[in-house]
């Protein structure tokens, strides 16, 4: 028996199959290495290199490795992308899915696992915002996200699956190990941006508005550690595992960091000053999101290790000097 990591050679998805793999699991990855790395994915996983909206790809793939439960990553994340080619991520992150949902039904896979997003909540009314929150998505990345939420709610009533979908704020650092961080090379991240500025590899930053609503006029978001969101995974399968019901969850801190102040605190810890420029506003950003983590911690047990953001900037500094070396090295 196996578990099935799509998108496991991105970011987040090579984390979880880390996470997995040190929980004696069984992992296979599958990837189209379009933004993921094949040597990001661990020694002891199974790649297979194709596309998730393969159908009959993962079907084989299902039988082939007696898949029992699916954790489902692989998708396209940049909003302001998304607004320009909503069709693109329609197609990707909606369109795919469902075909990978209905390969998993016929299949017999038993639980779900999905990798969705504060984007469903829009601009929210309240901070720290609840599951219960009004959805109203304002970008088509956040919409394509909402739209698998309601197929899996919708096929999990129809269906033996039974399914968790976390809802990610803003996913920054790196595997406290050294093991895997953020490698993208154009990746949008601020943590990311930020921390490749204050090591001279991009010559400034840009800071997307400052007139909004919030103390300093930036955007506020709650900064999620990425092993610590992993292991939110792993506590959803247990939950899954023990006979648990379906549900939504936020993943968060509870606490929110304006733009401006992560910067100060790359400069801090890196002990390097750096350009950094006042432009517009782009399209899709909320002023302020923040979760409520409520939820998570009473029904999955979740309990966060690296709730510290001068340590998950330490972590994001650490890996890209890595990531430096190994593509000079």
């Amino acid at each position: 028996m196996a578990i099935l990591v799509t998108g496991g050679a991105g970011y987040i998805g090579s984390h979880m199959a880390l996470e997995l793999l040190d929980a004696g699991e069984k992992v296979v990855v599958l990837d189209n290495l379009s933004t993921g790395f094949r040597w990001a994915v661990p020694d002891k996983a199974t790649l297979i290199v194709g596309d998730f909206g393969d159908e009959d790809l993962v079907t084989e793939t299902l039988a082939r490795y007696d898949v029992e439960e699916i954790i489902h990553f692989a998708a396209k994340i940049v909003v302001p992308e998304s607004v320009s080619d909503p069709l693109g991520y329609y197609l990707n992150n909606t369109a795919k899915a469902r075909g990978l949902l209905e390969c998993a039904v016929d299949a017999g896979v038993k639980h779900f696992i999905f990798s969705s997003t504060a984007a469903v909540y829009g601009d929210p009314e309240q901070n720290p915002v609840t599951e219960d929150e009004r959805l109203k998505p304002i970008s088509p990345y956040g919409r394509s996200k909402l739209m698998v939420e309601w197929m899996l709610e919708d096929t999990a009533r129809a269906t033996p699956l039974s399914y968790v979908a976390l809802r990610y704020f803003n996913v920054a650092g790196a595997d406290p190990k050294g093991r895997s961080g953020q490698s993208t090379p154009n990746a949008t991240h601020l943590i990311k941006v930020a921390v490749q500025t204050a090591l001279g590899m991009r010559k400034g930053m840009e800071v997307y508005g400052v007139d909004y609503a919030t103390p300093d006029g930036s955007c506020l978001r709650d900064y999620i550690q990425v092993t610590d969101l992993a292991r939110a995974h792993l506590d959803a399968l247990r939950h899954l595992r023990g006979g648990g019901d379906s549900l939504v969850c936020n993943v968060g801190y509870q606490r929110g960091y304006s733009v401006l102040e992560v910067i100060d605190v790359v400069k801090k810890v890196s002990g390097a000053d750096f350009p950094v420029k006042i432009v517009g506003r782009r399209p899709g950003d909320p002023a302020a999101i923040v979760a409520s983590n409520a939820r998570i911690r009473t029904r999955l047990g979740w309990t966060p290790q690296h709730d510290n953001l001068e340590e998950i900037v330490r972590q994001a500094l650490d890996w890209e000097r890595r990531l430096h070396n190994m593509k000079i090295g």
